[in-house]
Order: C-alpha cells, then structure tokens, then sequence
C-alpha cells in the first residue's frame, strides 16, 4: 500500500522551533500554509506539522485531532502513529490537537447528510465525492458519530511513516549510507553493516530538513505489532492521580465565576429583572442579561449561585408555555394519519401486497425524549482581553467554538485560541455551543478577567438538547412460509440535524432529508420484496440534537421489537427467524450465530426467566446482542448477564472495542430501564438524579463481549453499542412474561430494574 508524497503535499509550512519535529500529513492535494502545531512547540521541540512531535530527548507527542471523552480515542490515535513510527507505544504521549482546517473530520459529514451511503458503498456516490469535499473545504474539525478512527485512520498512519523516513534520511545522510540500508526500531535508526544507532531525539534536527521523495508504504497486517493488540489507555494515569484538566479543573489567575438563570420555558426572554435585589451579596461582580436568561458573575461558584437563585427574573414566556408530553404525542399521531412524509426506502408495492395479504399485523412503539446527562455539567472558562478570546472549553467541535468565541467577542479570527480540555462525557451533547456562547457574553462583561461558568445539574437536565421523541407505526404481512413479504414504517419525529443547523445558522434550515431521522430503519439487512419506510417531520419546541447513537437508538428499539413480534406470529426462533431474512448478508449472518454459540441460547430456562436478542447496524458495525434475565412477580427485574457481538471491521485496540460495547450497554439500559424527560407548561418536569436516574453498578450484571470481525470496511465502535440493548431487554421481558413493550423507559409497564 503506497501514496505519493511530495514535499508540497506534506510538509506543510516547514517550521524549526525549539529543539523538535513535528511532522504531519493532510490528504488535500494543495493544502493552505498551516503551522498549527508549530504554534503548540514547547522548549525542545522542532515543529512541522500536523500530527507528530519529537523533541530532542527523544520524546514523542502526538497530536490527537478528535476530543478525549471517555472512548479511549487519544490511545487509539496514538497506536496508529507510533506503529509506523517505529516507537514503542508506552513511549508516546498525546496531546489534544490544536484548531486547524488540517484536521477537518469529513468523514462524519459524509455519513449526516442525506448524500452518500459511506457505510456501505464507500465514496462510491457523486454525494459522498462532494460531502468529503465540502468537508475538506469547511475544514470542521469534530468529534462525533463514531467516526474519530474511520476519519484519522490514513492520515495519522502516513505521519507515522513519513516521520520514520525523514528519521531515516537523516540518519543515512549523517553516516553517508543509502536510506534502503537504515531502519527504524524502537525510537532509534539503526545501520546493521556499521553496527551504528541513533536515537529519534539525536536525529531530529536534521531530520526536520530532510525532503520526502517517492512512495511511502504502510505496513501490511501481519507486519504490525500495535495496531489490533491491546494497548493501555494513555488517559487513564491522570484521571486515576488527579492530574487530567477536565473543563471544570481549568485555574486561572484572577478568575472569577458565573452562575447562569435560564428561562422555565424553552424559547423564553427575559422581561424584567431586578439587579438591586442582589447588588449587596457577597462577591457579585457583576449580572450579565443574555437571550434565554441572566450570567451573575462572582467571586466564587458557590457565591454566584447563590446569587442567580436571588436574582427576581421576569420571563416572556413565549408559545412553548402551552406545549407538553401529551401535546407532543398527539400531534405525533396526527402527523402518522396525514398522507405526508418523505420516502426513505421504497422496494416493491407494499399498499398492494397488504391489499393481498389476508392478514396484517402491526403495532405501535413510542420512545421519549432524553437528555444526554453527562457526569460533567456544561461549563467554560473565558478571558476577553485586548481586542482577543481565550477559551478553556471541553468541546466536540473546537472549530465551531472558534467560530462563535469569534462572532460573539466580535474579534478578528486570527485573535481566538480555544483550548480543548477533557470531556466529562459528550455523548453529542459539546457539539453544542450555547455554553460556551454564555461564558463570552460573561467575559466581555469584564475585559481582562478571566470568567468560568458552570451549569449546575439542574441547568444540565432542564436545558438539553434532547434526543427527540419518537413514535412509529409498523406494518407487516408473512406469507405461506411464515417469512415477511412485505413491510411498511412510519415515523414521526422532529429532525434533528434541521434543529442543529438552526441553532448554528438560523437561516439555512431548509426542509432536506435527514438521515438521522429513519437511520436504523430505512437501511435494514433483512430482504424483503416489498418495503416502504417514511419518516414525517414533526417538529416541537423542544430542542433536539444528536444523542448516543442519534436516531438508531429509537429505530433500533423500534425495528427489532417488532421482529421479534413478526417471529412469534410465524412461530418461528427469534434468531433463526432473522437468519431466514439475512441469507445475502454473511457478515450479520456470522454475528448471530457466533452471539447464538456464546448466549447458549438454546439451552432451558427456568420460569420466570427470559431471554431477548437484537441485532442492529449503526455507524458502519453491526452489533448483536442477548439479554438474559429473571423476573419476579411484583415485576422486579433482575439482570442476569447480557452477551454482545460486534463486527466493526479492522480493529485498533481490542480492549477499547470492548470497553466501549460495555459502556453503550450501559447508557442504552439507563434509557430503556428509567429515561424519559417530560413536558408541561413548556417546562422538563425533572431536574436531577433522584428524578433522573442513572443504572448502578449494583444493578449492572456481567457483560461479555465478543469480537467478530469479516473484513468488512472499519466501523465505528462509541455508538453502535447503543441501540440493540432495548429491543434486547424489551423482548427478553417477552420471553420471560408474555408482555409486550412497545414503549420506553420499561417501568411505564411497571418493570422496574433493582440490584
């Protein structure tokens, strides 16, 4: 495998900084001068760009563009580079890259819009060709949609190598040796003839003037030795020693500390308020109006809460005040009456078939909204100060924290620096910026002080952007071999990318298909001749945006519940009944026959207990999964273990994989056991914890998961978890019951979960 490199293509702005290289490589053909990571050099580093820096100790920093949110990404990143580097990976550090347009994430572009198919049929399509280059041309840098490795995965291994061969030429020009009799092993360049060794940090110097000429190889997949074997986590020591900065953890001279009051009602403004009332508190500085609420900023957190509590606000309270759970759903089925709605999937003639069919089931499923809950609430540190912005964000997209540090600051571009700390959790939510809008509004209010706002939990719960509300309605018939002819769906829901988009520029929502609105449900393996999907938008004043697994993990419970349903209506095994339907798909066909072999699904169980399989593609992996669980008769359920197969292709670090497979297992069961934000008076009705609840360890039972990889094209692994543990749960209620759940969170049917 090899690409030409030119030394216009790849060294992109030569830089010498300090005492070390960094060496980077972009996939555009012309890309701009860009000495972002010259700009991150410390003392004894030589820079050159993107991804790699060595400084003359020998020590090797990786800029890692994607955010650290718990899924491990800075050491999958990590091994890619040091793979081809020829760096023993316990040798590396990684680092949070800067914003840069080199670092632009157009994968995740081209599986959002409704114009390619790259899960399945690659760049194969005009759209998916255009997206990757919208992308490019936007240069967004993000983290989100499971796409962080699938995105990196040329660019980061090419650094790697290239690195090594500008090690390398350095290494033979000094000796006055051919490069083809030099090597790199070990974070040293070695000569056998000569028996002469130097290590990278020795080289380095020179090697930051060395030119790259001909191809560049990547190693083959028996040649690696770091790339799909576990490796250990390279943020795990300073999370478990205390030294890790996370958003909350950012110090800063002279800071001070906001503490927002936002409206009630979603889309309310603030009337009146009486500043007086707090103007004696201790501490206030000063209380800043912005568009949902008020910033009271003081000189501590505690002080500034206390503070916005006190503060009397008058809201506007706008058309949402009327709007509630039961208003939502109704005009959802409303919307699933109307002869509107758009096509996602269209194969045969469903209407006919059914017309046909001498019997039709159906059946109706409804999935609430849900916040995204992260263990650290929004906050931001600011500093606004000689015409520029400083942010300390924990953000999915530092380019978009730019851009809006940029509009609301009202600075020059070359004048923003946004720093991107740990996350604690994303989960799509810090793909949002209104937090990180409200601390420059507070730091402008006092130029030349640094400001850190913090959302208490109450602030988090009530002014999400929720994983929408959903409702669907399905149709099937079975013919004579009790197999599916023909299959129809209707979903009704708001749009979630229309929403994000609104908030960014509220003039370029237009009404275009949203992939994330049928996802999971449009593409399903299972054949059948004749299939409609249709989705009708239906949007609410509640705000939507992208939750774990975005619209799979409603689609997920919705289609796989019903399969289930469809099995027992042919009197057919749950799994052999999906096997009938997946005879072109080998891959989905070996995830269930190996999740069938390690389940032991066709042993007995004794009364009372039950279990429950889905199988699901999300984000290019298909992931299978069995629950297995006993419940008593006052409807206490108790988790027995749960089995999960997963198919992502080409794997980095296996111990992340399964990391992150038990960790979507976990979110998705919090949601399907106790998940559900409610709506009256435009106003969430919870505000914490103890009304939002979160699974304990205690009621977590043992997960085992197995890796099946088919060779098919690399997938994502941060989502994909998600979206098979309701159905699975659901219809290992069924099995163990007789009950059907065709409604989330379970305990709406009086199942209740306990340790």
């Amino acid at each position: 495998m090899g690409k030409l490199i030119t030394r216009r293509r790849f060294l992109i702005g030569t830089a010498v900084v300090g005492g070390g290289l960094a060496v980077g490589y972009a996939l555009k053909e012309d890309p701009p001068a860009n000495e972002a990571l010259s700009n991150t050099a410390k003392d004894g580093e030589f820079a050159l760009n993107a991804y790699v820096k060595i400084d003359q100790s020998g020590q090797v920093t990786i800029a890692i563009p994607h955010s650290e949110m718990g899924q491990g990404i800075m050491t999958s990143l990590s091994m890619l580079v040091a793979e081809e580097l020829e760096v023993d990976f316990a040798d590396v550090k990684a680092e949070h890259a800067p914003v840069s347009p080199v670092y632009a994430n157009f994968t995740a572009l081209m599986d959002s819009l409704p114009f390619s198919d790259g899960h399945h049929r690659g760049e194969d399509t005009v759209g998916a060709w255009g997206m990757k280059n919208l992308g490019n041309l936007l240069g967004l840098q993000a983290t989100g949609g499971s796409t962080s490795v699938r995105n990196s995965w040329e660019p980061m291994q090419y650094a790697g190598a290239a690195a090594r061969e500008m090690l390398i030429n350095a290494a033979a020009s000094q000796w006055n040796v051919p490069d083809n009799e030099c090597k790199a092993k070990k974070g040293q360049v070695l000569h056998e003839k000569t028996g002469k060794s130097a290590g990278f940090g020795d080289l380095v110097k020179l090697a930051s003037l060395q030119e790259i000429q001909g191809n560049i190889s990547l190693k083959s997949e028996s040649q690696r030795s770091t790339i799909g074997k576990s490796q250990p986590r390279l943020d795990i020591p300073s999370k478990v020693n205390g030294t890790a900065t996370f958003g909350v953890d950012v110090e800063l001279p002279g800071m001070v500390y906001a503490a927002v009051k936002l409206s009630p009602v979603f889309g309310g403004t603030v009337a009146s308020m009486d500043e007086k009332a707090i103007a004696n508190m201790p501490g206030v500085r000063k209380v800043v109006s912005i568009e949902t609420g008020v910033v009271v900023i003081a000189d501590s957190f505690w002080r500034a809460k206390k503070a916005a509590e006190a503060l009397p606000v008058t809201f506007d309270e706008g058309e949402a005040a009327t709007v509630s759970t039961e208003s939502i759903f109704k005009q959802y089925e409303e919307a699933l009456k109307s002869d509107e709605g758009r096509s996602y999937t269209e194969e045969g003639d469903v209407q006919l078939k059914f017309a046909d069919a001498g019997n039709l089931i159906d059946a109706r499923y409804k999935a609430p909204f849900l916040a995204h809950a992260c263990m650290e609430p929004m906050n931001c540190t600011a500093l606004y100060q000689d015409n520029s912005i400083e942010v300390w964000s924990p953000n999915q997209s530092p380019t978009l924290s730019a851009w809006f540090a940029e509009k609301i600051a009202d600075v020059p571009s070359e004048n923003v620096t946004v720093h991107t700390t740990m996350l604690g959790g994303g989960f799509g939510r810090r793909i949002e910026i209104d937090y990180l809008v409200m601390a420059v509004q507070a730091a402008k209010a006092i130029p030349g002080t640094p400001v850190k706002l913090i959302w208490t939990r109450e602030n988090d719960i009530q002014h999400d952007m929720y994983r929408p509300a959903a409702m669907g309605d399905f149709t099937a018939t079975l013919n004579a071999e009790g197999m599916i002819s023909a299959w129809h769906t209707r979903l009704a829901s708001p749009s979630i990318t229309r929403n994000f988009v609104e908030r960014l520029l509220p003039w370029a929502g237009a009404d275009t298909p949203d992939n994330t609105a049928a996802e999971g449900a449009a593409d399903l393996p299972y054949a059948f001749e004749n299939k409609l999907v249709e989705h009708i938008p239906s949007p609410t004043p509640i705000p939507v945006g992208y939750w774990r697994s975005v619209g799979h993990s409603y689609t997920g419970f919705f289609t796989e519940c019903f399969m289930d349903e469809l099995a027992v209506a042919a009197k057919k095994d749950p799994i052999d009944f999906r096997l009938a339907h997946l005879k072109d798909h080998k891959d989905f066909t070996d995830v269930l026959l190996k999740l069938k072999e390690i389940s032991n699904w066709d042993s007995p169980l004794a009364k009372g207990k039950g279990r429950g399989i889905a199988l699901h593609e999300s984000f290019g992996s298909i992931a299978a999964q069995v629950v297995e669980l006993s419940v008593s008769d006052d409807k206490s359920v108790k988790l027995d273990k749960i089995y999960c197969v997963i198919d992502c292709g080409t794997v980095v670090n296996p111990d992340t994989v399964i990391a992150q497979m038990e960790s979507g297992i976990i979110y998705g069961l919090t949601a399907a056991a106790f998940g559900e934000i409610t709506i009256e008076n435009g106003r969430v009705q919870q505000s914490n914890f103890p009304d939002y609840e979160m699974l304990t360890m205690a009621m977590t039972p043992e997960i085992v998961v197995e890796l099946a990889p088919s060779g098919r094209p690399m997938g994502g692994v941060g989502e994909p978890g998600t979206p098979p543990i309701a159905p699975a749960l659901a219809n290992a209620l069924y099995d163990a019951t007789g009950e059907r759940i065709r409604e989330l969170p379970i305990r709406k049917s009086g199942f209740e979960i306990t340790a």
